[in-house]
């Protein structure tokens, strides 16, 4: 029998749960040619989420478009893969793919090169000369392509964050938008999982992204609404787990979607028709053994500092850090440090701030972290 949970992927279907509000919201902003960034830490279901509105959006006059802009570690590189995503998931005719790739982008002569499927795979490159023209006819192609279709295109951007790190990347950022901006026939998407470097980018007023489109901050699925697709998972297979012991994995989680489906998927597989409460304990272990390795590299690369300001926030401290009992028991120094650390651990995206409090990002991290 199929295990009914996944993780470690965007879900889609029946694996979706909730998010109606925000789904509804999305599609609003995506058919009416609003722009939207997406914002939260990571594994919360952003991918999930978009997917699921694009796939919903089946209109003659509307193309999806997505792009990865995670391996892209230079202007040139991402040019590349916006170009090529572009053309390809614009047309399915590899005679077009060659038209629109020689007509729109003629200026940069441009080359194809064919995968060991030339029907439905290619990558596009070209001399890169960093000219205004160059950037600018690729960055004006979905704009040139919905024109020429008489459609209108969303381009997902995943993983946005990333442009931050491009040499230059404000300048890069310029570009973009400069182009972007006066674009009629096109919606972006962007989103990411550096909550901190996509904040950066669009809601600081010096950067040029900002106000670019509405900012939709994700919250996490609430436990009632986790509850009910658990227990419903387990009797569409028939098997039996209280709703009880689903809201201990939903508690154990933080409700972290992606975690919340791997540690169901563990349950699943140990328990027989009835789930036991061992079984969401020895779930729960193998799903720490399984992140050890990833935890241990972190905790080598932190000062000192850095582990006992953990250690606090896993012990519930989560705010008042420079209080005189807080410094003493913790190790922190003072309260000056406290703010150098507390920006460090932002920055490795280890915790994020929620109002006036610190949060792990990783909750499997902070029951970790509470065994050292």
């Amino acid at each position: 029998m199929e295990n009914p949970f996944v993780f470690g992927k965007a879900v889609e279907g029946g694996y979706f749960t909730d998010r109606t509000e925000d789904a509804a919201r999305l599609e609003a902003n995506l058919t009416h040619g609003i722009n939207t960034i997406l914002i939260s830490p990571r594994r919360w279901g952003k991918t999930s989420l978009v997917k699921k509105v694009a796939g919903g959006l089946d209109r003659a006059d509307l193309k999806v478009v997505f792009i990865d802009v995670f391996q892209c570690k230079s202007e040139y590189d991402f040019y590349r893969m916006f170009a090529t995503s572009v053309i390809r998931q614009t047309s399915s005719r590899m005679e077009e793919w060659v038209e629109m790739a020689k007509g729109f982008l003629a200026n940069i002569s441009p080359k194809l090169s064919f995968g060991t499927d030339p029907l439905n795979d290619f990558t596009l490159s070209f001399e890169w000369n960093p000219k205004e023209d160059t950037a600018d006819s690729i960055l004006s192609l979905p704009e040139k392509i919905a024109e020429r279709k008489n459609v209108r295109l969303v381009v997902c951007l995943d993983e946005f964050q990333q442009v931050a790190d491009i040499q230059e990347g404000v300048t890069f950022q310029k570009k973009m938008r400069s182009v972007w901006q006066h674009q009629q026939r096109v919606t972006y998407c962007m989103f990411g999982s550096k909550k901190h470097l996509m904040e950066n980018i669009f809601n600081d007023k010096s950067m040029p992204f900002y106000k670019f489109g509405d900012m939709m901050f994700l919250r996490k699925i609430a436990t009632e609404d986790w509850v009910p697709f658990i227990c419903g998972k387990f009797a569409a297979t028939g098997k039996t787990i209280t709703e009880a012991q689903a809201a201990r994995i939903c508690s154990l989680t933080e409700c972290l979607s992606s975690y919340v489906q791997h540690l169901a998927w563990l349950v699943w597989f140990k328990a027989g028709d009835m789930v036991a409460d061992r079984d969401i304990d020895e779930a729960l272990e193998i799903l720490l053994e399984q992140n050890s390795a990833f935890f241990q590299r972190e905790v080598e690369q932190m000062t000192a500092f850095q582990l006992n300001m953990l250690r606090a926030i896993a012990d519930g401290v989560t705010s008042g850090f420079s209080g005189k009992e807080t410094l003493r028991k913790y190790r922190l120094e003072s309260s000056a440090n406290v703010q150098s650390i507390r920006r460090a651990l932002i920055k490795k995206d280890l915790v994020y701030q929620e109002g006036e409090e610190l949060c792990f990002d990783d909750p499997l991290l902070k029951l970790w972290i509470r065994r050292l």
